[in-house]
């Protein structure tokens, strides 16, 4: 290794991980090269990961109380001693370059701040939800733009003195959330040059359930990213947010309610197929994907779920908007009060 290449610290957060996090961070270990150092933190975890973890060569942090991933990888970014921290989730099969690579796109761009990858298109596991959700972030990133205005902690390096000025991960986000994204607005905003690199591509473990879904969809993304893009005043046109993501949003409730109303009036169907040709329009490169990925069947259940994440994903944001624009207003209500009040005396 030259010596100015940066060193890398690998940084991994774990509660209760179980024969996931044994694959990925027995697989870590057979990186070549490997990481300078690998940090696991137990985030109040009860099984045996931390001490799989250790066995291996790991360098622990036990936490007896869990107070989520934001909280853990600040812990170890702080223990950590490498210039870089990469930080990977507990569920990802990292590749076996992973390391070099890192080390190199930092080496080659004094530059570039933080960079981050995706998952790869043969998730780990293979029932139909797992496969789509992990397919859907898969090809959400492969399409994104290079120059990126967010960041992923699943499998995301960052320049470390860079990471500790601008105060780490928001340790407001508990459970596994945004706060990914929003240390990304937080490096943009700072002038940092984060970048997208789409052949960084990880294994995904993880097996979704429809319960773990839903909450990861609404609870720990739309509404905490509706605030977040309140709070900052602009939607990004990018990954998620682009501008045919948001007509989809729009065109997959008018579908929505035509298709109700049409249980009534069945005229209505034909406006309801119009809906559905100009939603399924806005999509096609992604159905297209689905198809040459698993097969018709597939592409066709996948869409479905698509639509149906279009409408409670944008109901989230909308809820979270109006209660924005209502809290806005009553306060610009008091305000005036408190004013005219204060002339009158």
């Amino acid at each position: 290794m030259p010596a100015s290449s940066p060193t890398i610290s690998v940084i991994i957060p774990v509660y209760n991980g179980g024969a996931a996090f044994r694959k990925a961070i027995s697989g870590l270990f057979r990186t070549c090269p490997p990481p300078d150092e690998v940090i696991v933190v137990s985030d109040g975890g009860s099984d045996s990961s931390a001490d799989t973890a250790a066995a291996l060569g790991a360098i622990v942090i036990r936490r007896s109380v869990r107070g989520g991933p934001a909280q853990a990888r600040n812990q170890g970014a702080r223990a950590a001693t490498a210039e870089v921290v990469l930080f990977l989730d507990g569920d990802v099969l990292a590749p076996p370059g992973v390391i070099g690579r890192v080390r190199a796109l930092f080496h080659g761009d004094k530059e570039l701040a933080a960079l981050f990858g995706s998952y790869d298109d043969e998730p780990g596991t293979s029932d139909f939800l797992s496969q789509y959700k992990n397919l859907l972030h898969h090809y959400v990133h492969q399409s994104g733009r290079e120059q990126a205005f967010t960041f992923w902690a699943g499998c995301g390096a960052i320049r470390r003195d860079i990471f500790l000025a601008l105060g780490g991960f928001d340790e407001k986000y508990t459970r596994p959330s945004i706060e990914d994204i929003e240390l990304g607005y937080r490096l943009n905003r700072a002038g940092h040059k984060v970048a997208l690199i789409k052949e960084l591509q990880v294994k995904h473990l993880k097996r979704w359930r429809v319960s773990s879904l839903l909450r990861s969809d609404i609870m720990d993304r739309a509404i905490p990213w509706a605030r977040l893009i309140v709070r900052e005043g602009a939607i990004p046109d990018d990954l998620n947010l682009n501008v045919a993501g948001r007509w989809s949003a729009v065109t997959a409730w008018a579908l929505a309610f035509l298709l109700a109303a049409a249980v009534r009036d069945v005229a209505l169907l034909f406006p309801a197929a119009v809906a559905a040709a100009i939603l399924w329009f806005l999509n096609a490169p992604l159905y297209a994907f689905f198809y040459r990925q698993r097969g018709f069947r597939f592409m066709l259940g996948a869409v479905l779920c698509h639509w149906l994440y279009y409408v409670y994903g944008s109901a989230a944001f909308a809820l979270i908007v109006i209660q924005h624009l209502l809290r806005t207003a009553v306060e610009r209500a008091l305000r005036l009060r408190k004013t005219a009040s204060l002339r009158r005396s």
